[in-house]
């Protein structure tokens, strides 16, 4: 098999969520069980971290790869979905998971696999351990694919769990409560293992405690330890985020520089930082200027994309993966305060999502530009535009996701804002 056949075997095989969706969602972790066992359970060669959460576990695991990188730990990350390349889910300090490995772990195993009839998923975790084993990773940081409990990454016994926060997502499967979906996230917690949690909100905080206290874990709110202020842009054209870091009231790093503009993202790094206390308290050296280092060189370490990434300054036209109530709410709060005349939105989404939340927190003053991810599970483009009409929003339909951005960038000024969101899918054809 080469490369591309393998990845054809992948994707058309084996039941992708991303792409396909309920049927693809396996509610147990026996088929992961039965992989890792048939592979030696790699996944108890190297120490992990698990990272959960509505939004923000994909820019807080990559945030925690870097500074492990920046500290000379080789570093492994794990973290969906990919946006261009499958590779872009399996990294080791950095470098996406060698062609040659995914290839030949697809041959060898293939046949031992398919009588466990996995998902794309639950291969893709047994890959991405046996490589970090192979590779000799000192320390993998683990992104949850979906919920917490029931996710195929949920076989590892990691040094610390994190959970950023809960909001309304995928609650066919996780449940229509924030107390319910917290109870799934919170299945990552494991006896005697500290839990770290980014944001106190009224409804979760009790269910994270109880958990906490049942597994006799020790629990930290990263938001009642760190805070932020003085935010502001800085940098060429705006390029760096600066703001000031205080730990129980006293300052502690001063005038750090993100390149992750978004204003969410202050949230994601007093999670981290709050992780790398714990870290600490295990042994890791993680001087202050390791994790500046870190925050600060995160995208060139890791590769991270798709976070209020600008695409072109004329006119400004900015992405961002937040698809979500929470994420957009973040996401909409930053657009009111990026200066523009008037807003154009390229705006897609997946068919299971729960779409009347979302739709009503759009701005009804905005031109939209209605398209489908190019995904089997993408809603059509008619009736995305039908469903936005109800709920008072205006603009027209295009057979693809380039289509519309040409369209919203030839019809803006040097004055507007082009912004392109709603699904992870649609920027991932943009960036």
């Amino acid at each position: 098999m080469t490369y591309q056949q393998t990845l054809d075997y992948l994707f058309a095989r084996l039941p992708m969520y991303h792409r396909v969706g309920a049927q693809a969602y396996k509610a147990n972790l026996d088929n992961t069980i039965s992989l890792c066992e048939l592979l030696d359970n790699p996944q108890h060669s190297f120490r992990t971290i698990h990272v959960t959460g509505t939004n923000g576990k994909g820019s807080v695991s990559h945030m925690l790869a870097s500074i492990l990188q920046a500290s000379g730990v080789r570093t492994g990350l794990y973290t969906s979905p990919h946006l261009k390349d499958f590779r872009e889910r399996i990294r080791i300090n950095g470098k996406m998971i060698r062609k040659g490995f995914v290839t030949s772990f697809v041959r060898q195993y293939r046949e031992q696999f398919e009588p466990i009839e996995p998902s794309f998923f639950e291969l893709t975790v047994g890959m991405a351990f046996e490589y970090f084993r192979q590779q000799q990773v000192d320390v993998a940081v683990v992104e949850v694919g979906l919920g917490g409990k029931l996710d195929s990454t949920n076989i590892i016994t990691p040094l610390i769990s994190v959970i950023t926060n809960v909001s309304f997502d995928h609650m066919q499967f996780l449940g229509n409560t924030l107390e319910k979906i917290a109870a799934e996230k919170a299945g990552i917690i494991k006896p005697g293992i500290p839990v770290v949690i980014g944001e106190t909100q009224l409804e979760t905080e009790p269910v994270f405690r109880q958990k906490a206290a049942e597994c006799k874990s020790e629990i930290l709110f990263a938001d009642q330890h760190f805070r932020a202020d003085r935010l502001e842009l800085t940098g060429k054209n705006g390029t760096r985020r600066t703001m000031d870091i205080f730990h129980e009231g006293m300052e502690y790093l001063a005038q750090l520089k993100s390149p992750l503009t978004g204003l969410y993202q202050r949230k994601n790094i007093l999670t981290v930082l709050c992780v790398c206390e714990q870290l600490n308290k295990q042994g890791f050296q993680l001087s202050k200027g390791i994790i500046r280092t870190g925050i600060e060189e995160v995208i060139s370490k890791t590769g991270l994309a798709g976070r209020w990434q600008i695409l072109q300054r004329k006119p400004l036209t900015i992405c961002d993966t937040g698809h979500n109530e929470g994420g957009l709410r973040e996401v909409l709060a930053q657009i009111e305060q990026t200066p523009h005349k008037h807003l154009h939105f390229v705006f897609g989404v997946v068919n299971d999502k729960h779409l009347a939340p979302i739709l009503d927190l759009l701005p009804q003053n905005a031109t939209y530009y209605f398209c489908k991810p190019d995904i089997p599970r993408g809603l059509a483009a008619a009736e995305l535009h039908k469903n936005a009409l109800a709920a008072g929003l205006k603009g027209e339909t295009f057979t693809s996701v380039q289509a519309a951005l040409t369209a919203a960038q030839q019809a803006a000024t040097h004055q507007d804002l082009v912004f392109v969101g709603g699904s992870t899918f649609v920027v991932a054809e943009v960036v």
